[in-house]
């Protein structure tokens, strides 16, 4: 296995007295797709937020690329949150701009190629678009990044079933090679077909970690049946 690109060591988060991650300690390696797994509540969502600084932990040790969490870390970590973040008076064409101005590793070319190929219309305000067209550039920006840490929350939670293979295909022939791509989802079925590993968080811990390959050929079946069953209500 080569060097890690994420480290957590005895990481923390607490809202008020209630605990979202609780002494967590994990490595996650270069190269790789990993799902992140659990029901709501786990600490999914909040753990890709310390991994893109937005949140602080209340103590653990947190580090992208060998480096505690910070600008530095920034500069490597392409973040698509689980909601819109865009603004929703800018067209297409404008947020091809915006990125390319605020980030040094954003590939236009590859955007435009992307945007063209899902049949956005670049001259389209992003507020006016359905939510699963939003979803969809904010994907393609966020994959036209020569980042080395991809955090996609949700990527695929408000586009159609038959949509949903054209993006996950997105992902895997647009990411930058040898980077790392975390994908938190619930649609395990859709997305469980181009994942390397697997991360299953329960309650803010660590549950289950592993490669996708051992787990299915250890439990006889998919990670989607094994998810339904250590999470059945």
């Amino acid at each position: 296995m080569n060097d890690p690109i994420l480290s957590a060591r005895g990481l923390t988060k607490a809202y008020g007295s209630i605990p979202a991650l609780n002494q967590l300690s994990i490595d996650i390696f270069k190269g790789r797709i990993v799902g992140l797994l659990g029901p709501n509540g786990s600490g999914k969502t909040t753990f890709i937020k310390l991994v893109a600084g937005l949140l602080f932990p209340n103590s653990g040790e947190l580090a992208v690329g060998g480096m505690r969490i910070g600008p530095d870390t920034k500069r490597i970590v392409s973040y698509l949150p689980d909601r819109d973040y865009l603004p929703v008076s800018m067209r297409v064409n404008e947020l091809l701009k915006l990125f390319g101005d605020f980030y040094d590793d954003f590939d236009r070319a590859r955007a435009v190629d992307i945007l063209s190929r899902l049949g956005i219309d670049f001259s389209q305000k992003f507020g006016t678009m359905s939510k699963g067209t939003r979803e969809r550039v904010q994907l393609a920006l966020t994959m036209s990044r020569q980042a080395e840490l991809y955090l996609l929350d949700e990527p695929i939670a408000a586009v159609d079933p038959a949509a949903r293979d054209y993006i996950l295909r997105t992902v895997l022939q647009n990411y930058k090679e040898g980077s790392t791509v975390l994908i938190s989802t619930h649609l395990i079925a859709d997305v469980e077909p181009i994942l390397d590993d697997v991360i299953m968080l329960q309650n803010g811990t660590l549950r289950l970690y592993g490669p996708a390959d051992r787990i299915r050929a250890d439990t006889g079946g998919s990670i989607d049946m094994l998810f339904r069953e250590v999470y059945r209500c």
